[in-house]
């Protein structure tokens, strides 16, 4: 079996195993990126839009061929994250979400470490990836992990009003 469907735990909490998505999981998927969007006044999921492919998201991901992973312990999705090939030698990250409750846990790193992992088994050099201008917390782990920002911004014209930084990681 390949470490996409065990514990890749290499710092963080216990317990919690990081495999690949199933259809199954939508549901707390949804639930999970629905109460991290709450967190931030007027950001709400947009599933008849922007978010639409969140109902099908281990398909989705599988259609532009890359991989979706979700971390869960004991059955609850507590985090997620995936990514895309998105031109020559680069991938983009999409999806990082972790549940409050296991937020500063390691939780995080190791997802990002899964993408790393795979980006680097596909022959990238460089990871972007897009953060709404509201994620600052998220903005601080992504400098942490040496991504920088090369200045781009975009407006997705959606229900929340989105702008977003562009990160990118050279590898």
């Amino acid at each position: 079996m390949d470490d996409a469907h065990t514990s890749f735990m290499t710092e963080g909490p216990a317990n919690i195993i990081i495999r690949d998505g199933a259809p199954e999981d939508t549901d707390q998927v949804i639930g999970l990126i629905g109460r991290c969007f709450a967190a931030y006044p007027g950001c709400v999921l947009d599933l008849p839009g922007l978010d639409a492919d969140l109902p099908r998201i281990c398909d989705t991901f599988a259609r532009q061929n890359g991989r979706f992973w979700v971390a869960e312990r004991a059955g609850t999705v507590l985090g997620c994250i995936g990514y895309v090939p998105c031109g020559q030698d680069v991938v983009e990250l999409k999806r990082l979400y972790v549940d409050a409750s296991s937020r500063r846990s390691g939780l995080a790193t190791a997802l990002l470490n899964r993408v790393l992992h795979a980006a680097q088994s596909v022959h990238a050099t460089r990871i972007d990836l897009w953060s709404d201008t509201r994620f600052v917390e998220a903005h601080a782990f992504y400098h942490k992990h040496g991504f920088v920002m090369p200045g781009e911004m975009r407006d997705l014209h959606d229900p929340s009003n989105t702008t977003e930084y562009l990160f990118q990681k050279r590898l």
